[in-house]
């Protein structure tokens, strides 16, 4: 079923300052994620499973690669008025990039005029889950609001981490709270659990377009939905309900997978999330034909497990091997492969994300490593085994002793 009556903006400009420095030649959603897709495929997925098919994807940080993403992998039918557009910063109200959230989306206001929705969907393009918008679009119809906004339920003890949303009995919104330090007000009848702002909206385009414009032109403000819109409207008396996220349910969805949202703003996280897709039951199931994920289809060969020869065998336990990769007498455990990646003889790799076109050499031994891009890695090297020794060779090491070699890392 096509949605024809909202339009859907992605926030698809972020630094992503802490996935660094797998954010330094690219903005946060163009980085890979599970072998073969990027993190902006999961909300484009979302909406397409939805219905819905008027897509304005905004780029700004670095956009080059997300660019290219887009445009080769993800071609709608103009026909049927459906397309996923790009939609790069222009300075079409001044001299500034994109001041914050809410300006991104007054820069670009001439595209909700054209269209003229009667719904505006403003959603990021940088969180790993999935979703049938349809349903948070039917409860703003339900509830007659002005604006819904998406929340996800947490533990109180990890408030602190996130925007919190308070709500009264019927669930409109009440107040808002970015990374309290205090105990915030819990869900009503849930003592042990809070809501954290998703940052996905759902507008009456009137009410978007003249809360926009009049916050322009307020001097002091950050132009940010989470820190000016909202509160303006909320202090206004406007309808803003909050969309339980947990209640979603797409097609196909498993018990474990119902509420799985992950921020992977962090190394830490990034990696966390992508160990967490080779579990023989995954929260995260990629595999389903009820609600496919998509992306680019390269036009690589099967991945190739060869050698069996005495101590030289090649394969792989508990890891995703994407298109085009050749294990070659390595072993691997517990990893994620993107797609070219060749591992040769006698190499063990553990608990690792290889990206596009790495190349481990003979005897290396690599542990709770991210490889970034077009890396050559020489025989007999270690990483991930003496961090002090990994830091000393310019690479990034996380809080949670994720080594990160960065993209063309020459060693």
């Amino acid at each position: 079923m096509s949605i024809d009556d909202a339009l859907v903006m992605i926030l698809a400009g972020g630094e992503g300052k802490r996935l660094y420095p797998l954010t330094k030649d690219r903005a946060k959603p163009a980085v890979p994620f599970g072998g073969r897709y990027r993190i902006i495929d999961f909300v484009i997925n979302n909406f397409i499973n939805s219905g819905f098919f008027k897509i304005k994807v905004l780029t700004q940080y670095k956009s080059d690669s997300l660019n290219k993403h887009i445009t080769r992998g993800w071609m709608l039918s103009p026909f049927l008025n459906q397309y996923i557009d790009l939609a790069p910063a222009q300075m079409r109200t001044g001299s500034d990039w994109y001041r914050g959230t809410a300006d991104a989306i007054y820069q670009n206001m001439f595209h909700i005029l054209d269209e003229d929705p009667k719904y505006v969907c403003i959603f990021g393009g940088d969180h790993i889950y999935k979703m049938d918008v349809s349903q948070m679009l039917d409860f703003h119809k339900s509830k007659n609001a002005d604006l819904s906004i998406s929340a996800i339920p947490i533990p109180v003890e990890d408030a602190s981490e996130f925007g919190i949303i308070e709500v009264d009995d019927n669930w409109r919104l009440t107040n808002f709270v970015e990374k309290p330090k205090t105990a915030p007000k819990t869900i009503p009848g849930n003592p042990n659990m809070c809501l954290a702002s998703m940052g996905n909206y759902i507008f009456n385009k009137d009410i978007l377009t003249d809360a926009l414009e009049r916050d322009d032109k307020i001097q002091e403000s950050s132009h940010d939905f989470g820190k000016n819109v909202i509160p303006m409207l909320l202090n206004e008396g406007k309808n803003i309900y909050i969309y339980n996220f947990y209640d979603n349910n797409c097609p196909g969805m498993s018990d474990a997978e119902r509420g799985y949202w992950r921020d992977v703003g962090s190394i830490d996280s990034y990696w966390q999330a992508n160990m967490d897709l080779l579990q023989a039951c995954p929260e995260l199931d990629l595999y389903s034909k009820d609600w496919p994920i998509r992306t680019f289809n390269y036009n690589y060969p099967p991945a190739k497990f060869i050698w069996q020869d005495g101590d030289r065998v090649g394969m792989a336990t508990n890891s995703m091997v994407s298109e085009g990769c050749i294990v070659s007498g390595g072993v691997l455990s517990h990893c994620v492969l993107s797609p070219k990646v060749r591992i040769n003889s006698y190499s063990m790799v553990c608990d690792s994300i290889l990206m596009e076109n790495v190349d481990v050499g003979r005897y290396s031994k690599i542990r709770k490593a991210i490889i970034d891009k077009n890396v050559k890695i020489p025989p007999n090297t270690r990483i991930g085994y003496n961090w002090e020794e990994d830091v000393k060779r310019g690479f990034h090491v996380s809080p949670g002793g994720v080594t990160v070699v960065p993209k063309g890392t020459i060693l």
